[in-house]
């Protein structure tokens, strides 16, 4: 009687633990816009531990995943800078409707890795102290598109577009800074305000009236319509801790 109890004790604790884990862990197929690589590659960590499931991360401008994604890619989740693109999305029947949301509010620096270069009020854009300005391609990246607003506000859109140096990213657009090809660039703050650490060099928090506002969206593609992995991280990303970790790198909500 002892042993039969005690056998079936542990398949009663076996069906418990079976119970706390996840059906099957599995790998989500994941595009990301360039600006929030870093922070979920932070979330993703989380995600893990919290569901089993891991994450492939493919990062760049949300323009170019819109056309992949359109011509059949098999990424099953995307996390883009702006809202129109997942919109367009569902609206082609390329992802699932209802499932987009709004997990961030982007915001904007103009940002040099040199300290004194730019100023609190951005005035180094009229000022001509600078040869090279990165900005992402603003057809393709929603950052790069706010960037070119802001030189409009300010009325420098033709003085400044000789020093315009176009990246592909807002992820390029840094790199171009940060290596000195370009003095100063239009980044996100995430690229610059990691959690706990002092911006490197000079920095202008644009303010968001001068540019319109950057409200990025998630949304479930029709691959992983059917994959629990999949709606498992949307769900993650509007849990206490994906939102401390966004609001952490700067974002808004």
């Amino acid at each position: 009687m002892n042993q039969k109890f005690g056998l079936n004790t542990l398949a009663v604790w076996g069906a418990l633990a079976l119970a706390t884990q996840p059906a099957r862990a599995d790998e989500v197929l994941v595009a990301v816009a360039a600006n929030f690589a870093v922070p979920l590659a932070r979330i993703a960590e989380g995600f893990s531990t919290a569901t089993g499931h891991t994450l492939k991360i493919s990062s760049g401008s949300t323009g170019k995943f819109y056309s992949q994604i359109a011509a059949g890619a098999p990424f099953q989740v995307l996390i883009a800078a702006d809202d129109e693109t997942p919109a367009k999305l569902i609206a082609e029947g390329h992802a699932v409707a209802g499932s987009q949301f709004t997990y961030a509010i982007g915001r904007l620096v103009l940002w040099s890795p040199q300290p004194g270069l730019v100023d609190a009020q951005g005035l180094v854009l009229a000022s001509g102290k600078f040869t090279h300005l990165a900005v992402a391609n603003p057809k393709l990246a929603p950052y790069g598109r706010a960037g070119v607003e802001v030189l409009k506000a300010r009325g420098l859109e033709a003085a400044v577009a000789p020093k315009l140096v176009t990246a592909e990213s807002i992820a390029q657009a840094y790199q171009f800074v940060a290596s000195g090809n370009a003095e100063l660039g239009f980044v996100a703050l995430s690229q610059v305000a990691p959690p706990g650490k002092p911006v490197a060099g000079s920095y202008w928090l644009v303010p968001q009236a001068l540019y319109g506002e950057i409200r990025q969206d998630a949304v479930l593609l029709k691959p992983g319509e059917k994959q629990a992995a999949a709606a498992a991280l949307l769900a993650y990303l509007k849990s206490a801790p994906a939102k401390a970790m966004i609001q952490a790198y700067g974002y808004g909500h």
